[in-house]
């Protein structure tokens, strides 16, 4: 039967992703004993790391779709957390004088002679690996159209993006966004996760089992979600129920289990504010200001 199937596959993948946290868990404790032992090793130890928290991240998008969501919201906060301990592990062990960290406006003036300051993006949280799979990447001014209506596609990418116009008609079972700016995104339904990273200044009109949003800035989202929307390093986001209409979208939305509206487009969690009080980083989009129905068959004409 279904159900048995998925919690098979719960199980399974909850077997997984045990392994891969110890694992990461295992290595981010041997990081005190390197940097004792042979601290040259530590930036390219912090870099393995943070890719194995990427591909747990994505090991969570590839699977959501069937997990119950207490699982997924379960499993996203250990990610939340391991990628924290990288952070703080980071910052405390590798030399400071090697790094210019953002926060140091008072750093010697000795520092910009070094030839080749290495940033300590490399093993920043937001830069999770993203897949080879199809995708845009790396365009700007530019309307971007994929039917997926007929193809296998399984995930897709978009990545670099600014002041772009992207349209996806059809269903996929997973997406990845990063670095975009300026940009339109109209989606049909995604039968897994979103997850979007390092956003600015977008519109984005998305349907989906489980979205995750982090470091997003002034963006609106128009959603219709299974789960309650995950947003992360956010601020000045706001959020819409889904809009989009095109020919075939009610038999891609039910074809995605995505055919109700569960209201949960307003039911975000800030995983940065745990408070009882509302997040301020966070808002409902005033009617008055929401872009209505909007059909691809009209966009950008």
């Amino acid at each position: 039967s279904d159900s048995a199937n998925s919690s098979e596959s719960t199980s399974s993948f909850l077997s997984r992703f045990s392994a891969s946290k110890q694992s990461i868990d295992s290595q981010l404790a041997d990081s005190r004993l390197i940097a004792t032992s042979d601290p040259s090793r530590l930036r390219s130890h912090f870099a393995n790391i943070s890719s194995s928290i990427s591909d747990l991240e994505k090991l969570v998008a590839e699977n959501s779709y069937f997990l119950p969501s207490y699982e997924v919201r379960s499993s996203l906060k250990t990610i939340s957390d391991l990628k924290q301990n990288l952070e703080i592990l980071n910052s405390e062990l590798i030399p400071k004088k090697k790094f210019s960290f953002k926060n140091k406006a008072t750093a010697k003036k000795e520092l910009p002679k070094e030839p080749e300051p290495i940033k300590p993006d490399t093993v920043s949280v937001s830069n999770f690996k993203l897949p080879n799979s199809p995708g845009f990447r790396n365009k700007t001014n530019e309307t971007l159209v994929k039917k997926l209506r007929g193809t296998q596609i399984g995930e897709f990418t978009l990545y670099d993006l600014e002041s772009c116009e992207v349209r996806l008609i059809g269903c996929c079972n997973a997406v990845f966004m990063n670095r975009l700016k300026n940009c339109k995104v109209y989606m049909g339904p995604v039968i897994g996760s979103i997850l979007i990273e390092e956003v600015e200044g977008c519109v984005f009109v998305l349907a989906s089992h489980q979205i995750r949003i982090h470091l997003a800035k002034s963006c609106d989202f128009y959603l219709r979600v299974r789960s309650r929307p995950i947003i992360e390093d956010s601020n000045v986001v706001r959020f819409a129920p889904y809009c989009l209409d095109y020919e075939g979208i009610e038999m891609d939305l039910e074809k995605a289990g995505l055919s109700e509206e569960t209201g949960n487009w307003g039911n975000v969690d800030d995983f940065k504010w745990l408070r009882a009080v509302q997040s301020p980083n966070w808002c409902v989009l005033p009617e008055n200001e929401r872009v209505g129905k909007v059909r691809t068959e009209d966009i950008g004409s």
